[in-house]
């Protein structure tokens, strides 16, 4: 019977399980089968509590059943007649043992594994058997499937379902049913050699069933289990761990009222490696084993109630005992099946309402809670109040139909939703798991829907993941469905399992009935052990109908606290204070019984007992000692604050730099705010205190001196009604000054998010709202609105107006981004917090206090009719008031220690004792938050009280933060907190919790939620345990406990005075000896990723500190509280040894606060659900958010928090009063504000701070955006005895042809860029003897002076630049889109190149009129030139070529400015692989590609292709000019050469009268070019230029010369017709402008530089010319390669570099050419003789450039000794007699450079090279290339 659904999928699982339970119920007598639905859907984060006390057994055992009905003896089928019956063989004969089939090669079929089974006829063989590996467990005894399927491996005979049949066919013989857990017992490995051996054991038992023997003495029947006494129950558990039962007190437990065991300050943490069960009696004594619903094991056959225990230790809870009249039987009308009969009261008619009996609360100490199911609820009379009703269940039931509606939409097939009967039946199973002191939670309800409705439908959910498009056809459901008729008794049966928790009525004729029939066992209290009753009915149109009341004690004051929204709960709170309700819990309270009357104990607790506070103070006479160890760091700014702040100036940026144009940075010149703030007082001071202390004030250009802190405040506001006014004139400020950004900083952004369309006349709803969102901030240009929250989830749904891309989060420590900025704190939040929760060792921070549960649990069963909140902080009253007289009150009262719990004892004696220690009585802040601001004033009240009457009025304060109003501190304390800020203002006061830093104090924070408040760091203690325990939303819970968050020192920040503790580990003194505190305190190390937990003495025993926190002897300590817990030696005496007399504040600045926490919430925080996350964030985001539907998934623990982001805008909307609610309908198309930012990170982490910073930073780089780095450098190499001849008048305004020629030509370089090159030799240049070129280049770049200087308007732009202006000269013009260019190919041949260069124009549509095209084909013929004789007032005659690699954001190619708007030829020359990445920054610019072999080639390449190309199109334009009637010279031949880096052209103006200069102005490059074309004689020129600009003038003397002949660099007017014959080295990667000069100079042509216009360069950090990366061809990883490894021997073995060799080269030459060239080292007067061209051979050296071309202009070298010769590439000009001419000192160096060796031994011999250089075989070198890179192969020698 057992085996009739085997071999099934998991959608037959339901049958399987209903099969088994009916077949154990009926087979044993006691136990009642384990809930159907709690082995399907319920998971591991739920716990099963078995009402009926039944523990789960293991049924795999060899002794069978454990209950009391004898065994059911099995009889095996006979075999068939003739098969074989042999032990070990198959009923075929063949063997199946081990032995013998371990080398035989075995079939098995896919999907099967070979697994060894022992039959007791033959225990020492095992038999080999095949079996589907879907019906075996994994290692963790998990996921096996129900039933059996299995082939034989001796015959083969495969498809045994049924494990009987099989157990038959191998002959097992049995005595008792086959079971595969019983007699599968290993798997079967293959080993090396290929022999088949035993395996590891089979895991049929989860990791739990190893403990289930040792609560299998409980498991007898309820009538068995009433004979013995609780002791004589528990002991037969013998391995139950000590520290969870505490056997003294069982007696006095069993009768009292669900108390909690004594369990050390509620960490329920065993002391075993090995989770043990706990026991819980729920039942009338039954006991019964709390788990978790891990599947460890499938449901077995005859598994009675089979439910895997929990992993996670529980606590012992006892029940009252039953009443005398039941004697431990089930009362009469209690069913076998637990349910009961519809009593005697009399039937409704159809359609009748429901009356509510009067005193329903009075009489059953409750207020039912009905849950709306399905149908309509019948309408209800009579007493109303004592009822309420609740439409959550209806709901949920509701949502759970939604997602079948979205697989609908792609597909003519539905999926079937949840039926209502399977709705209703995993209703009732999950009230049957709940425990007795859990309140169902809806969202635990949605998943289990979620989960049932997968599982049912996996297939469909399958095919529909794999094909959205359209479903397959319907499928045949393989689940039958179930009926209206068995679903009563499903339920029924279902709730048989928790004796009387759950109730199902079900023979009702409506619901009206069932409500009645429900009332009446209430008042009758026959519903006194019910905690819910579940109606089911059926109405006239045979349609279900449900409903659920809630009878429980417990649940129905949480859900009826829940319900409560935060206003009406304080409205209820006030009424019941004011009412006199808690009248009678204070008259309570005031009585101690035996110990007499509080007030009159407070009467003899007289000041002279607390001496020992008072007497240290010191007298006024004496000088006061001072601590020296406080310091104050309220305002330190930390790495990971900047970098949040840069983080957040980057997504401002980015804005501004989308094509939205939505906010343009370039049009603001200053930066102005506004932060918006709750209406809280404190924390309104506290952030006009950080501005104050920011340095924003500064960073905005306001003088701070002159600003007070009062005119600061004008910059903060309260979101309160004055709040109107200045967001007013803040709109109306950005109105008038548009070139002022705005930034309006919304901080707390979650606190209101109501929407001001439902205010509904209430003014202070929706206040944020109606000002931050309106229309004339949302439309302003010039106001950026910045969210700042640590609980961004309300902010983030499907409505939301904040882009994700706009979001900015605090770096995780989850993955370690923290690391990444070197902060020298810790963060210590509430991840950290639950870490210390499962660390297993210590005491945790985050605790629980389980005697003021006990008591506020007795307390609310007593009173009803209170708030759970009025109950509860009435109970924190008095736990504080007792412990302030049991520590202050003398020996008198220490009676009252009993009355108290350990942690309050603990807090108030820390608190009173740690100031004691220090000189200038530094203290702990010990926090207690009250939400009600009537109870936190009642609190408030009754401590001051308290502490007056006990003469502790100077010891410490009692503080109330209320929201609404300042703090209020006692004079005494005021001037203590003057003298430790040395504050002289006699009327200072604190307005901030951070001002009240080491003030020893309680604080009393009010307020329904925290408003940003931030805590100073003597925060020690954060009493939550008057919080609302019924708030089931993340926000809510996750900000008190934010309360807590604290920001940890590292050492060495720790350690500011003499007596700082020397590591931060050492125990904590602080803490009682009765509760051991010292031993297992957490300490956290922030050197370290997670807390340490544990002991963590300190080094040596002797010198241990001893406890500041015992003021009472140890003879004064109670007997058996001192000897309950081991101390540390000398922890008796009272006084602390000098080792201890420093600062107790400031040794725990490195310590987090402790966490007390009611225990519900604790429960909630510290379960983790299946996805590895605390519960608690599968909740509710915020209570103005609901959720899309049920059907979602949980977050997952690897999460970010911009995947959590997404999370929520998937699956949340906002309710209808939210503010977002109305963004979807108001018609725009992506819903998203474009200046809409938003900031988040946990609390207290230092947000503000970061968004102060990102004010200042901004502010800067608006400066920034306006002014650039300019390089400010003085000329080198001047020498001003050469330029005191004048030439031309300073007045010229024009170059004179003649006398330009007549002006010596300047060899010397006066670039400072060039300042680390080799100095060019000249007869007329003699070099300052101080004159130290030592630098290396890698050091220039550093040291280059810069000056930061305004844009003008005529200044050149790079990508980020945006104006209206220019907009469509960059092509963002929408007649202008990205598509509109095209690829044009341009060949042409050269010699120098061998073969034909194709090079690519990418041609804009717009810009296609400065080409011409051939007619046929449209092929581009020519780039058109104007003519000579052209000229136009809106135009530059010359196209202007700008090569440029790396900077296509950062190159100034944007000129519109620089050209006033006037028309131009503008040429990117790029290279091919970075042509995509320019067409996208810069579509509308024409583009010159060079080919794909230039893609590694530098400047030359570039420049020669440029000029070359130039003249070839010169040639065809002259072509084409000639067609139309012009002459070729009329051709206008100059291109302009510009640098990517220039970014703006000063002029001169020179007094006409007096000929001196005047200042230096700025003007438009159309100014500059147009002056310079139309010079006279322009066309003579071969080169033109200018200098660079400098703020002293340039070349000193040089200024009142207004044109020269030398070096042009950086902007040149190149005429590419006479400079035909002289080329641009296309090999050069350095110089090669230096170089080409030099050879235009030698060729006879006029260079000419215009000294009265100058260019102003850029300093840009990012790509160009001058970034080289040398690596080798092994990694692609730069490495660090010294220059001496560039070159090597030739055929030798070196490691080859993935690099050109023409720059190895140069970079060798540059680097070791001092070297190379001994002789001419420092040596100016001998240099060396560079033929044809000009290559740096570092500073150290001089070059002297002559030409060897004929007609060649060179200077005399008459006389002159050259120290070297350097022969590169020597062409057929170069001949032996040529450099005969030269003369060479002994011992000079040569270096001849060809492409190849054998060109090189070649020029040898041509040149004659051996006649006077002598050579050797080890002088020969090449580049470090590789043969396929074509190294360059040198020789060097010494002259003879």
């Amino acid at each position: 019977m057992g085996n009739s659904y085997t071999g099934h999928l998991q959608s037959t699982r339901f049958e399987e399980v209903l099969h088994n339970s009916i077949e154990a119920s009926l087979r044993s007598n006691t136990v009642v089968p384990r809930p159907v639905f709690s082995q399907l859907y319920l998971e591991a984060e739920q716990r099963p509590y078995s009402h009926e006390g039944r523990v789960d057994e293991d049924e795999d055992e060899e002794e069978g059943s454990d209950s009391n009905s004898p065994p059911i003896p099995y009889q095996m089928k006979s075999p068939p007649e003739g098969s074989c019956t042999t032990d070990g063989f198959c009923q075929a004969g063949k063997d199946l043992r081990l032995s013998s089939m371990a080398a035989e090669s075995l079939e098995v079929p896919p999907g099967f594994l070979l697994v060894g089974a022992k039959s007791p006829s033959v225990p020492d063989h095992i038999l080999v058997c095949a079996v589907d590996l879907r019906f075996l467990p994994d290692e963790c005894g998990r996921n096996a499937l129900l039933g059996f399927s299995g082939n034989c491996m001796g015959c083969g005979e495969k498809g045994f379902r049924y494990f009987t049949e099989f157990a038959n066919h191998i002959n097992l013989k049995l005595s008792t049913q086959p079971k595969k857990q019983k007699h599968l017992k290993y798997h079967l490995l293959r080993n090396a050699q290929g022999i088949l051996v035993k395996g590891p054991p089979i895991c049929w038992k989860g990791i739990d069933s190893r403990m289930r023997n040792t609560v299998s003495n409980i498991t007898a029947g309820p009538e068995e289990q009433s004979a013995h006494g609780p002791n004589d129950l528990l002991s037969n558990s013998g391995h139950m761990p000590l520290n969870t039962i505490n056997h003294t007190d069982l007696n006095t437990q069993h009768h009292t009222s669900d108390g909690s065991p004594p369990i050390t300050n509620g960490s329920h943490v065993p002391a075993q490696p090995l989770p043990q069960p706990g026991i819980v009696a729920t039942g009338p004594g039954r006991p019964t084993v709390i788990g978790s619903m891990a599947n460890s094991g499938p449901p077995k056959k005859r598994h009675k109630g089979w439910s895997p225990e929990s992993s996670a230790p529980t606590e012992v809870t006892p029940r009252p005992a039953p009443n005398s009249t039941s004697n431990g039987t089930k009362s009469a009308d209690t069913g076998a099946s637990g349910c009961f009969s519809v009593g005697s009261s009399p039937p409704l008619a159809m359609g009748e309402s429901v009356t509510v009996p009067d005193h329903l609360l009075q009489t059953c100490g409750l207020r039912p809670v009905i849950f709306k199911g399905h149908g309509t609820l019948p309408h209800l009379s009579g007493n109303l109040e004592d009822v309420l009703v609740s439409g959550l269940l209806e709901k949920c039931y509701r949502s759970s139909q939604n997602l079948p509606r979205v697989y609908e939409q792609y597909g003519t097939a539905p999926i079937q939703p949840i039926s209502t009967e399977m709705l209703i039946l995993l209703t009732v199973y999950y009230l049957v798991q709940l425990a007795p002191d859990q309140a169902p939670v809806m969202e635990d309800l949605e998943q289990i829907f979620m989960r049932s409705w997968r599982e049912s439908h996996l297939t469909e959910i399958r095919q529909y993941q794999q094909t959205h498009a359209q479903f397959p056809p319907p499928l045949p459901c393989l689940t039958q469905p179930l009926t209206p008729s068995q679903l009563p008794w499903l339920a029924k049966l279902a709730t048989s399992s928790c004796g009387e928790g759950v109730l199902v009525l079900d023979t009702a004729l409506s619901l009206a009935e069932a409500l009645e029939d429900t009332f009446h066992r209430l008042v009758e209290g026959r519903l006194s052990h019910t905690n819910y009753v579940v109606i089911i009915c059926m109405n006239r149109n045979q349609e279900i109908e449900s409903c659920v009341v809630v009878t429980g004690k417990h649940q129905t004051r949480a859900l009826a606290e829940s319900l409560l929204s935060p206003s009406d709960c304080l409205r209820e709170i006030v009424h019941e204070l004011s009412s006199g309700m808690a009248a009678e819990l204070g008259s309570y309270f005031s009585s101690l019984g035996p110990d007499g009357d509080v007030e009159a104990l407070l009467e003899k607790a007289s000041p002279e007992n607390t001496s020992q506070y008072s007497a240290i103070e010191p007298s006024g006479d004496s000088p006061k000692p001072k601590c020296t160890e406080y310091f104050v760091e309220w305002h330190e700014i930390r790495p990971i604050q900047l970098a949040l702040a840069r983080k957040l100036l980057s997504h401002v940026c980015a804005i501004a730099d989308s094509s939205t144009q939505n906010l343009d940075l370039g049009s603001f010149d200053k930066v102005d705010f506004l932060i918006c703030v709750p209406p809280s007082e404190v924390t309104f001071h506290q952030v006009v205190l950080h501005l104050w202390n920011s340095g924003v004030f500064r960073e905005l250009g306001l003088d701070q001196d002159c600003l007070s802190l009062k005119e600061a405040e004008q910059y903060v506001v309260q979101l309160n009604q004055s709040a109107v006014g200045k967001i007013n004139n803040l709109i109306q400020k950005s109105k008038m000054n548009p070139y002022t950004l705005f930034i309006l900083v919304h901080d707390h952004a979650h606190w209101d998010v109501s929407s001001g369309q439902c205010s509904g006349g209430d003014s202070s709803v929706g206040l944020v709202d109606s000002l931050l969102n309106c229309r004339q901030i949302r439309d302003a240009a010039n106001i950026l609105t910045l969210h700042v929250t640590s609980f961004p989830f309300t902010l983030q749904t499907q409505y939301t107006r904040i882009s994700p891309y706009n979001e900015i989060h605090w770096p995780s420590g989850f993955n370690n981004d923290v690391d990444l900025y070197h902060e020298k704190t810790k963060y210590f939040g509430v991840s950290e917090l639950l870490e210390t929760t499962r660390s297993g060792s210590g005491l945790p921070l985050l605790r629980y206090d389980s005697s003021f549960e006990s008591m506020a649990a007795a307390l609310e069963e007593r009173f009803p009719k209170l708030h759970s909140a009025v109950i509860r902080t009435h109970v924190l009253i008095q736990h504080y008031s007792l412990a302030l007289m049991a520590t202050a009150g003398g020996q008198a009262l220490q009676a009252l220690q009993k009355h108290i719990s350990v942690e309050t004892l603990e807090m108030v004696q820390c608190l009173l004792n740690t100031s004691q220690h220090c000189p200038s009585r530094h203290g702990h802040m010990l926090l207690l938050r009250i939400p009600s601001p009537a109870l936190a004033a009642l609190a408030h009240q009754r401590l001051c009280h308290v502490r007056n009457r006990l003469g502790l009025h100077k010891q410490f304060e009692v503080i109330l933060g209320d929201p609404c109003s300042s703090l209020t501190v006692g004079k005494h304390f005021l001037d203590q907190l003057r003298v430790w800020l040395k504050i002289l203002d006699p009327d200072w006061a604190p307005r901030t919790y951070l001002e009240l830093e080491a003030l020893p104090c309680i604080l009393i924070l009010t307020g329904m939620d925290p408003q940003g408040e931030s805590l100073p760091r003597s925060l020690k203690y954060c009493d939550l345990r008057v919080i609302s325990c019924w708030s089931l939303q993340r926000t809510t819970l996750e900000q008190e406990l934010g309360l807590a968050a604290y920001i940890l020192k590292s050492k060495q920040d720790g350690q500011h005075g003499p007596n700082a503790p020397s590591d931060l580990s050492e125990s904590d003194p602080e803490k009682l000896s009765s509760t051991d505190n010292e031993e297992e305190e957490v300490v956290v190390d922030v050197n370290n990723d997670l807390p340490k937990l544990g002991n963590q003495a300190s080094p040596a025993a002797s010198q241990r500190p001893q406890p500041d926190c015992n003021p009472l002897d140890s003879e004064k300590q109670p007997k058996q509280r001192r000897q309950s817990k081991s101390t540390s030696s000398g922890s008796s005496s009272t006084r602390a040894s000098p080792l201890r007399q420093s600062c107790s504040w400031a040794r725990n600045l490195s310590r987090p606060p402790v966490v007390l926490l009611p225990k519900t919430v604790y429960d909630l925080i510290t379960t983790v659900d299946s996805s590895g996350l605390p519960k608690s964030t599968s909740f509710l985001p915020h209570p103005s958010v609901e959720w899309v539907s049920s059907f979602r998934p949980l977050l997952s623990k690897m999460m970010t928090c911009t995947e959590q982001s997404l999370y929520y805008r998937q699956w949340t909307i906002p309710k209808p009063h939210h503010m977002d609610s109305t963004n979807r309908a108001e018609g725009r198309t992506d819903n998203f504000h474009p200046r809409k930012l938003l900031l988040s990170g946990p609390p207290q982490v230092g947000k503000t701070g970061a968004y102060l910073q990102f004010l200042g930073i901004l502010s800067r780089m608006l400066i920034r955006l306006m002014e650039v780095d300019i390089y400010d450098e003085e000329d080198i190499n001047c020498n001003c005895e050469t330029d005191l001849v004048r030439y031309h008048q300073p007045v010229a305004s024009c170059p004179n042809t003649e006398t330009v020629r007549g002006m010596p030509f300047d060899y010397t370089i006066h670039d400072p860029k060039y300042e680390d090159i080799s100095t060019i030799y000249s007869p007329d240049f003699t070099p300052n003897s101080d004159d130290g070129n030592s630098r290396r280049q890698e050091d220039v770049y550093l040291r280059r002076r810069t000056t930061r200087i305004k844009l003008s308007k005529y200044a050149a732009y790079n990508t980020y630049h945006h104006c209206e202006q220019c907009h469509q000269y960059m092509g963002f013009n929408p007649q202008y889109q990205l598509y509109e260019s095209t690829l044009h190919a341009f060949t042409f041949s050269h010699l120098l190149l061998g073969e034909e260069i194709q090079l690519y124009f990418i041609i804009p549509k717009s810009k296609e009129h400065h080409f011409s095209f051939s007619q046929s084909g449209g092929q581009l013929e020519s780039m058109r030139l104007p003519l000579t004789s052209d000229w136009s007032p809106d135009a530059i005659k010359s196209p202007i070529f700008t090569p440029t690699t790396g900077r296509h954001e950062h190159g100034l190619f944007n000129l519109y400015h620089a050209m006033e708007g006037a028309t131009h030829l503008h040429i990117l020359v790029i290279k091919e692989y970075e042509m995509a990445v320019y067409k996208k920054y810069w579509p509308n610019h024409i583009m010159l590609v060079l080919p794909t072999v230039f893609n590694g080639a530098g400047i030359g390449a570039a420049h020669f292709l440029i000029k070359e190309l130039s003249y070839h199109n010169l040639e065809l334009e002259r072509s084409r000019r000639v067609e139309h009637g012009n002459r070729p010279q009329d051709v206008w031949p100059f291109i302009i050469l510009a640098d990517d880096s220039c970014v703006m052209w000063n002029s001169v103006d020179v007094d006409p009268k007096s000929g001196t200069t005047e200042t230096e102005r700025n003007v438009s490059l159309k100014q500059v070019l147009q002056h310079m074309e139309s010079s006279p004689d322009i066309t003579q020129y071969g080169l033109c230029g200018m200098r660079k600009w400098s703020s002293r003038g340039g070349v000193a003397g040089c200024q009142k010369e207004p044109f020269s002949r030398g070096h042009l660099h950086d902007f040149l007017l190149l005429n590419v017709d006479l400079t035909q014959n002289v080329q641009y080295n296309q090999n050069r990667f350095t110089c090669d402008d230096v170089d080409f000069n030099l050879r235009v100079h030698s060729a006879g042509l006029l260079i000419c530089r215009f000294n009265n216009f100058s260019v102003m360069k850029k300093q840009i950090a990012i790509g160009g010319y001058g970034t080289f990366i040398i690596k080798t061809k092994m990694t692609d990883v730069p490495t660090t390669i010294q220059p001496s490894q560039y070159i090597c021997a030739p055929d030798s073995k070196h490691v080859f570099l993935a690099t050109p060799a023409q720059l190895l080269l140069e970079k060798y030459l540059q680097h070791t050419s001092h070297r190379l060239f001994p002789l001419s080292a420092q040596n100016y007067s001998h240099p060396i003789l560079s033929v044809d061209c000009y290559l740096n051979l570092g500073p150290e050296v001089t070059v002297c450039f002559v030409s060897s071309r004929p007609h060649s202009i060179n200077f005399s070298t008459t006389g002159l000794l050259f120290s070297g010769l350097l022969l590169y590439f020597c062409d057929s000009f170069v001949t032996p007699g040529f450099l005969k001419k030269f003369q060479f000192l002994k011992g000079a160096t040569l270096c001849v450079i060809c492409p190849n060796r054998s060109s090189l031994r070649q020029t040898v011999v041509r040149l004659e090279l051996e006649d006077e250089w002598r050579f050797r075989l080890s002088d020969e070198f090449q580049t470090a290339n590789a043969k396929e890179d074509h190294p360059l192969f040198f020789l060097t020698g010494k002259h003879i």
